[in-house]
């Protein structure tokens, strides 16, 4: 009966400490408006990499790159997975 209650205690602690151990994540992201698409998106690319880097996170998956049509100017969102 002892090892049921030991082991009872042992299951409710691990799960009351998981929260605690669980990977904080958030969608991090960056932008650019440029003249041409290719610096839109070369600056929102590393726009994404500074954000992420700055708040001490690490990239996880592929970034998504949005743009849209120049009008003059060229707008370009770059978004990414990061985690702690």
């Amino acid at each position: 009966m002892q090892k049921m209650t030991a082991l009872a205690v042992l299951v409710a602690f691990s799960f009351a400490a998981t929260p605690a151990m669980a990977k904080t994540c958030v969608l991090a992201g960056g932008e650019a408006t440029m003249v041409t698409k290719d610096l839109a998106e070369f600056m929102a690319k590393a726009a994404l990499g500074n954000s992420i880097k700055d708040k001490g996170l690490k990239a996880e998956g592929v970034p998504k790159l949005t743009c849209n049509a120049p009008s003059p100017l060229t707008y370009c969102l770059a978004q990414q997975k990061a985690c702690k």
